[in-house]
């Protein structure tokens, strides 16, 4: 690729030559820090193998990419990777989801009742404080050790957040937008659509974001707990039978995963809020 054509890459989509520039040097940033971050990565995994095969780490409390590629792929040959890591990705987006829509759904009924948003705010502060690993039990008990447990505390990790922040977010929205909205005889309901909802986007995408890592770790305690499948099934196995290359596999499969349902939803607020950034 010539430097024109790279030139013209870059400045795709600019509607001036100060856009362009703009546009420019806000690309080249991204990709200074696409590169880093890869640098770090790449010499974490490389730093990390040689400590291993050197000895500077002990491979067996520690173990080694090299061990874990290994692990990976003599699992992944007979299906039974795949099978744990699809159980547990579809109890946390199942998990994510409900815990979310029923967050903002909790969060709009408070915003529309005063009375009832006086009444259980005290009550959304302890439940926010409460751990909610201690819930585990009581929903083994009540639900019992399935599928539902699981998904039950992936939803329960999430759902008050959501409802805290999107509440919060309601209260804050505009005030001289509402009362021009009432001035023109715009219905509570029609200024929640048209003025509240669509200005607490930002705050729904940032609690969405916090969301993905809440329900990865509410569905890999559940796990934990009653589980015979899943990444948590194998991470507390690997504790049992001393296997700590297989316990390391599947956290950095963990991680790999809520990273990727991350960047995901950074997509989805790149789109929706393009026009800001396009501004900024």
């Amino acid at each position: 690729m010539t430097n024109g054509a790279i030139k013209r890459w870059l400045e795709r989509g600019a509607v001036s030559p100060l856009h362009a520039k703009h546009l420019r040097r806000l690309r080249i940033r991204e990709w200074k820090i696409a590169i880093y971050r890869t640098a770090i990565l790449l010499l974490l995994i490389i730093g990390w193998e040689w400590a291993a095969r050197e000895g500077v780490i002990d491979p067996f409390l520690f173990s080694s990419p090299g061990q874990m590629w290994d692990l990976a792929v003599s699992l992944s040959a007979s299906g039974e990777l795949l099978n744990h890591i699809a159980v547990t990705l579809v109890e946390t987006l199942i998990g994510f989801s409900i815990g979310t829509a029923a967050g903002t759904a909790l969060a709009t009924l408070i915003w529309a009742s005063p009375m009832l948003s006086r009444v259980l705010d005290p009550y959304l502060v302890v439940l926010n404080s409460m751990p909610k690993v201690a819930l585990g039990p009581l929903f083994i008990v009540t639900i019992g050790a399935g599928y539902g447990s699981i998904i039950a505390m992936g939803v329960a990790i999430t759902i008050i957040i959501t409802a805290l922040v999107m509440h919060q977010s309601f209260k804050s929205a505009n005030p001289d937008h509402l009362i021009l909205a009432r001035a023109f005889g715009a219905t509570r309901t029609q200024q929640f659509i048209k003025i509240i909802l669509p200005s607490s986007i930002p705050d729904l995408i940032a609690a969405i974001k916090v969301n993905v890592g809440l329900s990865w770790v509410g569905v890999i305690v559940g796990e934990f707990l009653v589980s015979k499948a899943g990444l948590g099934y194998l991470i507390i196995y690997g504790f049992q039978v001393f296997n700590l290359t297989l316990v390391m596999l599947n956290l950095l499969i963990v991680a790999l995963l809520a990273t990727l349902m991350y960047l995901a939803v950074s997509r989805v607020e790149k789109h929706l809020l393009r026009h800001r950034e396009t501004n900024g």
